[in-house]
């Protein structure tokens, strides 16, 4: 299920910034993007988006910068002053010109000429920010992420009630049709017995077991029954409770119903049920696309 969610906050003079996109896939895929020193907080990030996400390949992607509330600090205090290193510029400077005697002071414009003065800080400012702070921020952006994902979820389950409905009014018109294959069948073996046999007595009981074959070859009550009970077990399933992840067993309930209905079709020997079943193979295939959409 498609779904976007993003937080931000401050901590410790280091902003944080959380975005979540997620797009459709039958299992759980969580890609991380994150900037040096930051790895440390992946196994947090990975467990609080695992608990309320089942499906969906999910971009994780978390910036940092300085804080806009402190004037600049944070990240921008990435570089340190070399004290002992200005302390040499400015006594070297010093002496250089009383030696000499020259003219002029030394002063923060001739220090600043020298190379090396700021050197990188060997302290790193995200060692700061405390592990509660991206909790935070994690939860938040989840949060959004899950309700995006819902509202799809009830489009989705509209558009597969729909569908369900209409497998349940296909099979109603095989089940209504099925008797009526049997008869004609049955009147055409007979018709074809008494051409073939002219004025020979056909024996009754071996006709009865002919027609008696056939019609349980080609009966199909087992598999309507069954294709109803998981039709039934589907709308229960998409009526479930929104925390209950459902979708894998939707997929599975969806592998049944073709399976059956191909049975159907297998038995149908009829031009009409074979047309319905064709049509009730391109909703259960529209079906089967949609659940992998299902959490």
């Amino acid at each position: 299920m498609t779904g976007f969610g993003s937080a931000s906050t401050t901590a410790a003079g280091v902003t944080l910034g959380l975005e979540l996109r997620s797009v459709n896939s039958r299992h759980l895929k969580l890609h991380f993007r994150m900037p040096p020193g930051t790895e440390r907080w992946e196994e947090s990030l990975r467990e609080t988006i695992s608990a309320q996400v089942r499906r969906g390949h999910v971009d994780v992607a978390l910036r940092i910068g300085p804080s806009t509330a402190e004037g600049g600090s944070g990240l921008a205090q990435g570089f340190r002053l070399d004290e002992a290193r200005v302390q040499s510029y400015v006594d070297g400077l010093r002496e250089l010109k009383e030696r000499w005697d020259l003219p002029g002071e030394v002063d923060i414009g001739l220090v600043g000429r020298c190379e090396r003065l700021l050197v990188e800080a060997t302290t790193d400012p995200l060692e700061a920010v405390p592990l509660e702070a991206v909790k935070t921020i994690a939860d938040a952006a989840v949060t959004q992420l899950v309700e995006m994902r819902l509202r799809e979820g009830e489009r989705l389950a509209l558009d597969l009630m729909n569908r369900v409905e209409a497998l349940e009014s296909g099979l109603t018109e095989v089940e209504a049709l099925a008797p009526q294959r049997i008869e004609r069948e049955t009147d055409r073996l007979r018709r074809s017995i008494r051409e073939l046999a002219g004025d020979i007595e056909v024996d009754p009981d071996r006709l009865a077991r002919e027609i008696a074959f056939i019609a349980d070859k080609w009966d199909i009550s087992e598999e309507v029954v069954r294709t109803r009970a998981h039709l039934e077990a589907f709308r229960e399933l998409v009526d479930a409770s929104e925390a209950e992840p459902v979708g894998k067993r939707l997929g599975f309930l969806g592998q049944e119903l073709l399976r059956e209905v191909n049975t159907i079709g297998s038995k149908a020997n009829d031009a009409t049920i074979g047309r319905i079943v064709v049509e009730m193979k391109n909703e259960l295939e529209s079906l089967r696309e949609q659940n992998e959409n299902v959490e």
